[in-house]
């Protein structure tokens, strides 16, 4: 909107200099109680959030476009336009409005972005946060990434190089999913991961120039906010991609929050051969913490182990959930830590009970490192660390069974200081702003202690005085009054004026009186009225000498609060385990996976009328390497083969697993192609993102992955179908370089072949009993293949009208006489003889079955018999 600012009022352009500084966000601008918005602001946000819009005067002809919220209430708003992708830049009142003259002065105190929310109010509390600053190196190839919750104080940084390193930087985004992004220009360059994130991720997007990543005095203020005096000291290097990804993403917060507060205490530096490797379509196709249609929490694998009693140790769970470990060292000892959990049930269900009344450590510091921390907040950290005297003894109970849980002992803190501090201070029941008062306890302060006496017991002073100066001069119907003007007075009838003292000061005639003031009614006057505000003024100060005491004890109560987050999903493993039947998996280092009796850890929580069928499996780096899998669609398969591959995941995570036993190799990533589905946003059909997955496994799975494939190269014709499953499965098991664990899901019963052709593979199915024109899947895995897909049978159990089943039987019959006969056709040798002596013991036995042995002489049904038993014996 063009405005000719010479005309406009001087409010308005002390309004236009700060948004000219602030162009790409809704200023918050405050006048009163309200924050308004003006002219391009005012008429987006009344629509975004049907707010009324209205005028205001400002100095043209026309009233400028203003709207407006409530100072008290401006976090609902904000939230609700962070959510519909606004920024938002707040721009507070500086001085006090009574005491003035002329304009108020007014600045921007924070900027609210997506990733940079503090306040509790406007998160999940079971979720991190994330912002996320990327930095490409073109010279070096290198690419660092450094992500950052300024709610919690969590900062960690990998860095990527090589072939993979943008198959790792998208692997990395897909496990911390930002809620907002910042990266240079140069990033672009990075085609494919750039890609990504326009299509894959739903985040918020900042291009900031490369100043803002790589000058000296950003690398200085990284220095200060950790209290180093180089880069080294965090582990990073002074002029590498690591760097200026962690001095982006410091600028910005520093922007931002217009404060250098030193809410981080370190940078984690992730290590990738640590944690095992999980790309966006495993994450989302195993729905480790929300499902695929509905994205809700039910459903997902953190819905089942979520039995967490803090806000901390549900996002440390996620974490653990989204980064399962790779040690068979630290794996075994977190598994050592639920099972000392899992034999005390008594301890267990005593320690879930102190730590349902731990508050979120994290976050509430982070109030208090900002300034922003209310009486309530103290209090809750005061309640919280009251609880860790007895969780550390219940942990000491169990330190002998457990070395995690040993350490995790003596990382928590009791923060007596708080305890005490608080305690002492503040009042067991405050408001929740300061400005009410009533905050400090008596006795913790005398100057405010006096002061409360004076507002408590003004009347009696009063009445004191009114009684001496009664006694004193002899006026018996002298009385002290009040007004606004003059204040506290003595008011004499005419009777008494011969009475009147010298020393008093006259201040109003009446008709019959006349109204006096004396030095001490002024100074009671002056003590009573200014009490209050002393007061709260007095306990403002206070309280903030408390709350900026409990800031010097970031460090132990952030060691404190990440240790209790641990404790807590060490804890609901344990009581998962014991409320679902869970029991320990052994960790090997042979390569093997085998699970008798497993189950899928999601579905048999979510059936409501049946029993979830256990299934065993074995697989290996051998002889069992490859298991092809056939059967019906709806029979079961897939579900099997997600729940091999949670029961692997659930073990590397520490947790234990739903099976009767289990014994896991570690395995370095897990590979998944699972369902169909176009990406219309990128332009690519079912097949062609089928494509792309089978490639991508291809590319980066090694021997030790477990890989899931579920019905590769359905997307297309039969035969293009059938020949890619085959090279695909070919490929998995010759190459060198892979070799990996896989399983292999088709309803292409050429595939059963292969068993016979190549090391390692071996033929499962999944049981049917058809009896009569009906079929039921038994749910069961068995050794063998199955050349029938029971399409129809599917078909009639979906639902599909009689009439189209019954049709769809006969052109089906029809069909299979004609593939019959061409293959009996096929199979005759030069003599034209029927011979199946040169195919395999599987498909000799499909071929007999659909062969026409009418349209067969007596010479060639006496050779086939004879090819046959030759077939099956050997």
């Amino acid at each position: 909107m063009d405005i000719d600012r010479s005309k406009i009022s001087p409010m308005m352009q002390q309004y236009f200099e700060v948004k000219d500084k602030y162009a790409d966000c809704v200023l918050f601008f405050r006048l009163g109680d309200f924050y308004e918005m003006f002219f391009d602001d005012a008429i987006a946000v009344s629509k975004a959030l049907e707010l009324t819009l209205t005028g205001r005067d400002c100095g043209l002809e026309e009233r400028a476009p203003m709207c407006g919220v409530p100072y008290h209430a401006a976090d609902v708003y904000i939230k609700k336009l962070i959510d519909m992708g606004f920024k938002v830049a707040v721009c507070e009142q500086l001085t006090d409005p009574a005491e003035t003259k002329g304009i108020v002065v007014r600045d921007v105190i924070r900027v609210v972005t997506p990733g940079t929310l503090t306040d509790s109010s406007m998160l999940d509390d079971g979720s991190n946060n994330y912002l996320c600053s990327v930095y490409y190196d073109e010279e070096n190839k290198t690419c660092g990434v450094a992500t950052a919750d300024i709610s919690t104080g969590e900062a960690s940084l990998c860095v990527f190089e090589g072939k993979d390193m943008e198959a790792d930087v998208i692997n990395e985004l897909s496990r911390c999913r930002p809620a907002e992004m910042i990266f240079p220009e140069n990033f672009l360059s990075m085609k494919t991961v750039a890609e990504f994130v326009k299509i894959r991720l739903e985040c918020a997007v900042t291009l900031r120039d490369t100043v803002c990543f790589r000058t000296p005095d950003r690398i200085d203020y990284v220095k200060e906010v950790f209290g180093v005096k180089s880069m080294p000291e965090l582990g990073i290097s002074e002029d590498g991609a690591d760097c200026y990804a962690v001095c982006g993403l410091f600028d910005y917060i520093r922007e931002t929050q217009k404060a250098t507060v030193s809410r981080f205490t370190a940078i984690q530096l992730m290590q990738g051969d640590a944690y095992m490797g999980l790309d966006l379509n495993a994450r989302r196709n195993l729905e480790l913490t929300e499902t695929m249609r509905s994205k809700e929490k039910k459903g997902s694998l953190m819905w089942v182990l979520d039995s967490t009693k803090t806000s901390m140790g549900r996002r440390m769970l996620r974490s653990w959930i989204e980064q399962p470990l790779k040690s068979p060292a630290r794996i075994i000892e977190r598994l050592d830590a639920v099972q000392a959990l899992y034999r005390k049930s008594v301890t267990l269900a005593d320690m879930q009970a102190l730590l349902e009344r731990v508050y979120d450590l994290e976050r509430l510091m982070t109030k208090v490192m900002y300034k922003s921390a209310t009486p309530r907040d103290l209090r809750s950290l005061s309640a919280t660390a009251m609880q860790l005297p007895a969780l550390k003894k219940e942990l000491a109970g169990l330190s002998g069974s457990s070395k995690l849980l040993a350490r995790l002992d003596s990382e928590i803190s009791t923060l007596d200081e708080i305890v005490k501090l608080v305690e002492n201070a503040i009042m067991e029941e405050p408001p929740i702003s300061v400005k009410d008062g009533g905050v400090i306890r008596d006795g913790f302060n005398e100057e405010l202690d006096s002061l409360r006496h004076i507002m408590k017991h003004g009347k009696d002073i009063i009445a004191e005085i009114e009684q001496r100066e009664k006694d004193e001069t002899g006026i018996k119907n002298l009385k002290i009054g009040y007004n606004r003007v003059f204040g506290y007075y003595l008011e004499v009838t005419r009777s008494y004026y011969d009475l009147i003292p010298e020393d008093w000061i006259r201040k109003q005639t009446l008709a019959n009186a006349e109204r006096f003031i004396t030095e001490e009614l002024k100074n009671a006057e002056n003590s009573i009225l200014g009490a209050k505000d002393k007061a709260l003024q007095l306990e403002a100060d206070i309280f903030a000498e408390v709350r900026d005491f409990l800031a010097t004890r970031l460090e132990p109560v952030q060691k404190t609060a990440s240790a209790v987050a641990a404790v807590d999903v060490l804890c609901s493993f344990a009581d998962v385990a014991l409320r679902n039947n869970y029991v320990k998996p052994d960790i090997a280092i042979d390569g093997a996976i085998d699970i008798k009796a497993g189950r899928h850890p999601v579905v048999e929580l979510m059936l409501e009328d049946e029993m979830f069928v256990p299934n065993d499996a074995y697989i290996d780096k051998k002889a069992d390497r490859m298991a092809i899998i056939t059967g019906p669609n709806m029979s079961g398969k897939s579900t099997y083969m997600r729940q091999v591959a949670l029961i692997v995941l659930m073990a590397q995570t520490g947790s234990f697993v739903p099976a009767d036993s289990a014994k896991i190799s570690v395995v370095d990533k897990i590979f998944t192609r699972v369902g169909a589905s176009d990406d219309l946003t990128a332009g690519q059909s079912t097949f062609m993102v089928e494509m792309s997955e089978v490639s991508d496994i291809l590319k980066n799975a090694t021997p030790d992955s477990l890989v899931i494939l579920d019905e590769v190269g359905r997307g297309t014709s039969t035969f293009d179908g059938v020949s890619i499953a085959r090279a695909v499965a070919e490929h998995i098991c010759t190459s060198k370089k892979l070799g990996c664990k896989t399983l292999f899901a088709t309803h292409y019963h050429e595939l059963i072949e292969l068993e016979n052709e190549l090391e390692g593979v071996k033929n499962y199915s999944i049981a049917v009993n058809k009896h009569g024109g009906t079929i039921r899947f038994l749910r069961k895995i068995v050794r063998g293949g199955v050349d029938e897909s029971y399409g129809v049978d599917v078909a009639k159990l979906a639902g599909l009208p009689g009439k189209v089943v019954a049709r769809a039987k006969d052109l089906l019959e029809e069909m299979e006489r004609a593939h019959a006969s061409e293959r009996t056709a096929a199979a005759r040798d030069d003599g034209g003889q029927i011979s199946f002596g040169s195919l395999g013991r599987e498909a000799a036995l499909g071929m007999l079955e659909r062969t026409n042995i009418d349209e067969l002489s007596d010479e060639e049904c006496r050779g086939l018999l004879k090819d046959m038993l030759n077939v099956i014996n050997n």
